[in-house]
């Protein structure tokens, strides 16, 4: 078994000759570190890298990034998932631009408060930053210490998290406080893999119990699954005279302050026959309305933590101006101007390379 003091000079020896460049390596502006921390929570490296220098280009500043129009943002962050993201990170800069005068938080305390940001977001910009002795905890460093320590407490319990925490705190080399989180997490994320870790090769191999136990598989546990409800969403995409009609999605739900068709939730798959009974209906198409149904579209999946989305989309050309709705109505052609879920943005897509119009 690998002891707590060997742990970290292993760690940063591999780390010295495994050194994956990022932009965001090395770096001190505690604006830029928030910003790539927010967008890599819950996102692949190779996914995350383009929208943090996309946001870096555009918004040098937090100030920059403040006094940007929230649907820009919002537009910028397609793709990207997560949303709420998104938003408290428009939030957070305007607190850091105007309540703190453009100062972020220099101490793990007050890096904590800013929305948005937990105790491992905390903890690397206060180590990246200022080179805080705060141990970075995420998925990344759950599965390395499970498997080398041999813990088999659940990750999602309290006791674990309790027991992971203190773990990775007294493994942290206080004088290297960066180096060390950036080489953890990165040594999970290229050698300690969740899947064919390559172990051959792995520093640690002789004392790591998972291996030596045959575990490797088994850690880190979790206690509880996940169970994903489904949701069917009807969208009907309506064309007149080269026009549509969007709304935003302003509830407490899914997908908040991004764009969609006009809407009809169902409980079941598409069935035209029952949408076309239902109360909403008829709100959306008043006695007398005229349109035609030109096409149903494929159901579109798209898998979020808790939810499975099954969307399908219904073309329509309507006859008459829907002065009854309260949507905003937007020429085709500016349609990719507006951020919209991912679920849409494949449809659209489709739309695009078959080069059809509604």
């Amino acid at each position: 078994m690998i002891s707590i003091s060997q742990f970290s000079p292993k760690l940063l020896q591999w780390f010295e000759s495994h050194h994956r460049p990022m932009p965001w390596k090395g770096e001190k502006n505690p604006y830029l570190i928030w910003l790539s921390e927010i967008i890599l929570q819950q996102t692949r490296v190779e996914q995350g890298l383009p929208y943090f220098e996309r946001f870096a280009s555009n918004y040098p500043t937090v100030k920059d990034l403040a006094d940007a129009p929230a649907d820009d943002i919002m537009k910028m962050w397609e793709g990207l998932g997560y949303y709420s993201r998104a938003r408290n990170l428009h939030a957070t800069a305007k607190h850091i631009a105007y309540q703190l005068k453009g100062i972020f938080p220099t101490t793990y305390k007050e890096i904590l408060t800013l929305k948005g940001v937990g105790p491992y977001t905390a903890a690397a910009i206060a180590s990246f930053a200022y080179d805080l002795p705060h141990a970075v905890v995420d998925g990344n460093v759950y599965r390395v210490l499970s498997r080398v320590f041999g813990i088999q407490t659940a990750i999602d319990s309290t006791e674990g998290k309790k027991e992971f925490n203190q773990l990775a705190s007294e493994l942290i080399n206080p004088q290297r406080a960066a180096d060390y989180n950036q080489a953890i997490m990165d040594f999970g994320a290229t050698q300690c893999t969740p899947k064919s870790p390559n172990c051959a090769i792995c520093p640690f191999k002789k004392g790591c119990i998972a291996f030596n136990e045959k575990r490797i598989n088994e850690l880190p546990f979790k206690s509880k699954k996940i169970k994903k409800t489904e949701r069917f969403l009807n969208y009907f995409v309506f064309n007149f005279n080269n026009e549509t009609w969007i709304s935003k999605r302003t509830e407490k739900d899914i997908w908040q302050n991004l764009y969609e068709f006009p809407l009809i939730e169902t409980t079941k798959t598409f069935d035209l026959i029952d949408i076309q009974s239902s109360e909403k209906w008829f709100e959306m198409f008043p006695k007398g309305t005229k349109f035609t149904i030109s096409k149903i579209s494929k159901p579109y999946k798209q898998v979020l933590t808790h939810r499975k989305i099954i969307a399908t989309f219904v073309e329509i050309t309507i006859y008459d101006e829907l002065n009854h709705f309260v949507l905003k109505k937007i020429p085709k052609k500016d349609i990719q101007e507006y951020a919209f879920p991912k679920v849409i943005s494949q449809y659209l897509q489709d739309k695009s390379l078959y080069l059809e119009l509604f």
